[in-house]
This record gives structure tokens, C-alpha cells and sequence, in this order.
């Protein structure tokens, strides 16, 4: 373990031997960009010092401009790291929060929305867009699933995905493989990843979400709605409503958790008011 004198400051050496660490403990690409966004941010907030109080000062700030959600996914981030520089005295409690009883409404994506995108970037001529959204939404595989979608899985039907240190597999419907074939046969790939970049590299997630994002005006969605997450909680919530089991979507979505499939099938606080409404218990 390192010791205290060295860990005063936040440097580029250790925050890529950081880097490294959560990579050996197979951490998903998508949890070290959050973790090291987080130290990152503090590290800039503090000129690179640690200091207990000085975390307890970022926290406050945190807790006055963002949401609890927000606040704690960045404290997560920086007590995995102090975790990890030998640290433990600088961690900070995470910010209490209710279970929560409603979606909101205007951060979520319906069908019509997200036909409308799809529509819009097959009409500008962005089928690979189109389809990766598709694919997404289809199956719901989370954005950095993506690149196990390959041709020889559009040919079995199926692919097995591991991530987290499990292994699930992803049944992919028989409409969508031949659409995925198709775009692999006049793309020239014959195996392997099917969504790839002009020079042949894996579609990033950044790619993914920048690429969503500028569809939205086109297709007249709002931008808070456009995201590849949310492609993957329209699933859930239309899988949920078709068979009413919610073990069984915990399964598909990789969750080990039911309590966290429970949040994707969240209502708005307007359909509440309605079964309110319909309960006539009122005199």
C-alpha cells in the first residue's frame, strides 16, 4: 500500500494506475469512465489535493447543484479511489435517498419517439445508426453490449455476452437478424463486429450517444429523452407489460438485483393519478 506523504495529490500517474486496477478487476468501460470522471473532477476542483475536509467541502457543493443520483454516482467514484490510493479516511457517506415511486415523465422515451428517431436517421441516410438503436431497443443490451453483436451471431440468433463477470445470453429476433445481415453483406463484413466505424474501429458509446443526440431536432424529440439508455428502459417497460414478469426481465437485462429492474418499470406521475382516479373513492 502507498503511503500517506504520497497521497496528497491527485496525478495522471495515479489516476492511470487506477485506471489499470478497475480494468484487472474487469469493472465495465462504462463504470471506470464514471469513476475516473468523478476523481477527475474533484482533482480539478481541488488543484490535486486530498484532503478529508476538502472532500466534505465538494460534497456540499455537489449536493447544492446536482441530484442526489448525480451526487452519489461521483462520490461512488471518488471512495472507490481513496479505496484504492490507501485512503480510507478520506471516503464520505453517499446522500440518503428515498426509494423512488415515480418516473419522470419528460425524461422518457415512448415508442412514438423512438420510431421518429429511427425514421429520421434511415431518412438522412444513417442506416447504421438506425439499426443500432434498433438492436438496442429489440433486445435490450446496454450501449456497451453493442459490440457483441456480430455476424455470426445475426446467424445463430443469439449471442452470449459477458460483462460484470457474468456471462448472459441475448436472443436476437429473427426480423432483426436478417436486417443485420444485410447491413454486414453491403458493408463487406463478413464476421465479427457488425457495427464498426469508416476505419473499421468498434462504435464507441460516446459515438453512439453523440450521434443519438443530433438526431433530435430532426426528428422533433426532445434532448433529455435521447439517450441509448433509455432505448434499453423502452424494452423493459414494453417486455414488462407483454408477460408480467418481472423475475424473468431481471434475467434479460443482467440484473442481479430485482430491485433494480423495478426502477425501469417505474410509472409517471400522471398514469398514478389516473389509477387514483379510477379507484372512485370519492363521495
Amino acid at each position: 500500500m502507498e503511503t500517506q506523504e504520497c497521497l496528497r495529490r491527485i496525478d495522471p500517474a495515479r489516476l492511470a494506475a487506477f485506471q489499470a486496477e478497475l480494468l484487472r478487476k474487469e469493472y465495465s468501460v462504462g463504470t471506470v469512465e464514471n469513476y475516473l470522471r468523478a476523481v477527475r473532477a474533484f482533482a480539478r476542483w481541488s488543484g490535486g489535493m486530498v484532503d478529508r475536509r476538502l472532500v466534505l467541502t465538494w460534497k456540499a457543493q455537489l449536493t447544492a447543484q446536482y441530484a442526489p443520483a448525480t451526487v452519489n454516482a461521483m462520490l461512488a467514484g471518488l471512495n472507490r479511489f481513496f479505496d484504492f490510493a490507501g485512503r480510507p479516511e478520506c471516503r464520505v457517506k453517499v446522500l440518503r435517498l428515498q426509494r423512488r415511486s415515480f418516473r419522470e415523465a419528460e425524461r422518457e422515451l415512448d415508442r412514438g419517439e423512438y420510431r421518429a428517431l429511427v425514421r429520421t436517421a434511415r431518412t438522412l441516410g444513417r442506416e447504421r445508426l438506425a439499426l443500432v438503436m434498433e438492436t438496442i431497443c429489440a433486445t435490450g443490451i446496454r450501449v456497451g453490449e453493442v459490440p457483441f453483436i456480430t455476424v455470426e451471431a445475426a446467424c445463430r440468433g443469439r449471442t452470449d455476452v459477458a460483462l460484470k463477470g457474468k456471462v448472459r445470453t441475448i436472443f436476437l429476433p429473427d426480423r432483426l437478424c436478417r436486417r443485420l445481415l444485410q447491413y454486414a453483406r453491403k458493408q463487406k463484413i463478413t464476421s465479427g463486429e457488425i457495427f464498426l466505424t469508416g476505419s473499421g474501429e468498434p462504435m464507441s458509446r460516446c459515438q453512439i450517444w453523440a450521434e443519438m443526440k443530433r438526431l433530435c431536432c430532426a426528428a422533433g424529440v426532445a434532448a433529455d429523452k435521447v439517450f441509448p439508455h433509455n432505448l434499453r428502459h423502452l424494452f423493459a417497460r414494453t417486455f414488462y407489460r407483454a408477460c408480467q414478469d418481472v423475475v424473468k426481465l431481471a434475467d434479460i437485462l443482467g440484473h442481479s438485483s430485482i430491485e433494480t429492474t423495478r426502477i425501469y418499470l417505474l410509472t409517471t406521475g400522471t398514469e398514478h393519478l389516473r389509477r387514483l382516479e379510477r379507484l372512485g373513492l370519492l363521495c
